[in-house]
């Protein structure tokens, strides 16, 4: 039975656009159909939560110029629960404001932040995963944070050092976090996965409302006093010209400074439910079906021949025939078409001429 006091909290704020010419500023990866289901990555990310919390206490943060976006493919939510950031001040200011939103809609709340741009391929394992954080979390003053389990030396992601020696008394598969670290250089990152207790951090954290809050007012007083005097209008006419005025005052900082490497209840659940935060077309290579040959193909009539290790998007055209590539990222959108060696696409911005 799914928690009336279970909220998500989804963050759709993201300007990137990596997977160009598909995703750009204006309509960014999270509102995009990258794998190729019909649906955009936000709303795969909506519909994992559907049995976890009532769909009323679905929350997305986001940039003002999407919210139109927002509210055409999530037609459901409510509007009031489409919270736009007047500037872009990172995470910690982005959860902040959406923590003091629903702690005066509902001061039980127990909560999950998760980014809106990830890929989960084992959606009943993530299910299973987060509603146990969820009973963990309402239980206790504990932030929990998911670990993957790493399987290979990626220089992509920050790593959380679990204890494993010590595991929650609540749930064994929770254990306490050793320290966060920064996205490694190789070297070290071929270190890491040789342990058993480094995991990637996935940016998907849960917590209770009463412990956030507490959070920010010990180690962030400043913006903490900024989003409680503003209690009065929330869910008011006057809330969004509010947080018009006194977002921009809030520090650029993620939520990893601001509160995860300063608190002390803070915890990992490791999990493995083939996640990828899709930050690059070879992510996505290497997260999709691949032929015999090491290709993945998006769309409705690929036809490969001599061609190895490629990702082929081209949703949009009746008919692509491909010859003798390998290493190579084939896209299409609207009038753009983009070929690129994977081992390149770093310049794809550079190619294209985004900003």
């Amino acid at each position: 039975m799914v928690n009336n006091n279970n909220h998500v909290v989804i963050m759709a704020g993201g300007v990137g656009s990596r997977f160009w010419p598909m995703s750009t500023s204006d309509k960014p990866k999270q509102f995009i159909d990258v794998m190729g289901v019909g649906k955009s990555l936000l709303q795969l990310t909506a519909e994992r939560f559907c049995s976890i919390c009532p769909s009323q206490n679905l929350w997305i943060v986001t940039n003002r110029q999407y919210k139109d976006i927002v509210k055409e493919q999530l037609p459901d939510i409510e509007e009031s629960h489409i919270l736009c950031e007047p500037c872009r001040r990172n995470t910690a200011p982005c959860i902040a404001y959406v923590s003091w939103r629903i702690k005066k809609e509902d001061p039980k709340a127990n909560i999950v932040v998760t980014p809106s741009d990830h890929i989960v391929m084992n959606v009943d394992e993530f299910k299973k995963v987060v509603s146990d954080c969820l009973k963990f979390t309402k239980e206790s003053d504990a932030i929990v944070t998911l670990g993957m389990r790493p399987n290979r030396p990626e220089t992509g992601y920050g790593y959380i050092q679990a204890n494993l020696a010590h595991n929650s008394l609540r749930n064994k598969d929770i254990f306490r976090v050793d320290s966060f670290r920064e996205k490694p250089d190789l070297a070290t990152a071929e270190q890491y996965i040789k342990k058993s207790n480094y995991f990637w951090n996935a940016g998907i954290f849960i917590w209770n409302i009463h412990t956030i809050v507490n959070a920010f007012r010990v180690y962030q007083p400043t913006m903490a006093k900024l989003f409680e005097q503003l209690m009065p209008v929330y869910g008011t006419e006057h809330e969004q010209e509010e947080i018009d005025r006194i977002f921009p005052n809030c520090e650029n900082i993620s939520v990893d400074y601001a509160i995860m490497e300063k608190a002390e209840e803070i915890f990992v659940r490791p999990s493995d439910f083939g996640w990828s935060d899709l930050g690059t077309w070879g992510s996505l290579l290497a997260q999709t079906k691949k032929d015999l040959y090491g290709n993945s193909c998006i769309g409705n009539d690929i036809n490969l021949f001599e061609t190895n290790n490629c990702i082929v998007h081209t949703a949009q055209e009746k008919k692509v025939v491909i010859q003798g590539l390998d290493g190579y990222i084939v896209a299409e959108n609207d009038n753009t078409l983009l070929i690129c060696k994977l081992s390149e696409e770093q310049r794809i911005k550079q190619f294209s001429g985004q900003n």
